[in-house]
């Protein structure tokens, strides 16, 4: 009667389960025995491969998930931000059990492991959580990191679709930057809802994309800030000339005391809101010890969004889109090339911002 999964992300991965409170110890046992003991069973391991490579091209299928994909190369190249998830068909047919064996060795350490509940939490929590996992082998080398440099790439991926799909990435920031709240206000104005200027302007004022949207992803030390849309091929010029337009505009002009008032009270909201799921408290509890290192309160969230101003927006927006972006884009050739033709033009025109 409980849930117990994993996912994983670009620099963490996340085990978990959700049970009714009075299984819990049972809960922490099968997580500790899933962390400390799993086999790795030959055979299992190579239905496993199987599934992810069945997963792999199930995105290489959905244009609009791969081109999120191919952003991530173009922003950040040979760097392990720039690969995805999911790895690639050749990494994962050389891939050995004795390989997952000594990444869990290394990366599997007390330092680099936060144990995260919510909920109603029974008063023995602390004896049950250090019985549980008192298994941890010595401590190794921390794994080197390295500062993603900003490729600023081109991609393009033929393929035969209805629509071209494009992403735009600029160099966004990274989750200890004391601008993050206003990166997320600025991203919430721009793309990050539907009162957003790209969603009111290219959705419904003109009907040109049924999907356009922005979001920000912060990292350990960079962060991207990206646009996304579909649209029809003859329109795609056309849409990209609009984004630019609307990315412009806020660099020149700033947003209005209105705009400023709509977006905090959204993220403010979404995050009260997500207080009621303790999943999110839990996802939240997690993220903010193994990222940052401590805690941040929601008072102390809200505290920072409520002292956000229009200037702070507009130094950041100038900050994130002084330079000219990655390009990624899936859809037909005759499409793409009219699309890497404009984009190109634009920046030997001087384009700052493409």
């Amino acid at each position: 009667g409980g849930q117990f999964n994993a996912f994983t992300s670009k620099e963490y991965t996340c085990y978990y389960a959700k049970v009714l409170d009075e299984h819990f110890p049972m809960a922490l046992h099968l997580l500790s025995e899933m962390f400390f003991h799993s086999l790795l069973d030959e055979q299992e391991l190579a239905k496993e491969k199987q599934v992810i490579l069945e997963e792999i091209r199930m995105y290489e299928d959905t244009p609009d998930e791969l081109v999120h994909e191919l952003l991530a190369k173009a922003a950040f190249g040979a760097h392990p931000l720039g690969a995805s998830v999911s790895g690639t068909k050749e990494a994962l047919a050389a891939m050995q059990r004795d390989d997952l064996l000594e990444f869990m060795r290394q990366a599997y350490t007390p330092e680099n492991t936060v144990i995260a509940i919510a909920g109603r939490i029974p008063p023995d929590v602390l004896q049950l959580v250090e019985e549980a996992f008192s298994q941890f082998s010595t401590s190794h080398e921390p794994f080197s990191t390295q500062r993603a440099p900003f490729c600023r790439q081109t991609i393009l991926q033929p393929k035969e679709t209805e629509q071209i799909h494009l992403c735009l990435g600029y160099p966004g920031l990274a989750i200890h930057d004391e601008r993050i709240h206003t990166v997320s206000i600025l991203n919430n104005i721009i793309g990050g809802s539907m009162s957003s200027r790209l969603f009111q302007r290219i959705r419904e004022d003109h009907g040109l994309a049924y999907s356009i949207f922005s979001y920000h992803t912060a990292h350990l030390q960079e962060g991207l800030f990206a646009v996304y849309t579909g649209t029809s091929p003859e329109h795609g010029e056309l849409v990209m000339a609009m984004i630019r337009e609307i990315v412009e505009e806020i660099c020149d002009e700033g947003i209005t005391e209105e705009e400023l008032k709509i977006a905090r009270e959204q993220i403010k909201g979404n995050l009260v809101l997500s207080l009621e799921s303790t999943n999110s408290r839990m996802s939240r509890l997690g993220r903010n010890e193994l990222l940052l290192r401590r805690h941040w309160t929601v008072d102390e969230v809200l505290e920072k969004l409520n002292r956000i101003t229009r200037e702070d927006v507009l130094a950041v927006a100038r900050d994130i889109f002084q330079d000219p972006p990655a390009l990624a884009a899936v859809g037909g050739e005759a499409s793409l090339a009219k699309l890497q033709h404009s984009f190109s033009r634009t920046m030997s025109d001087g384009g700052k911002r493409f």
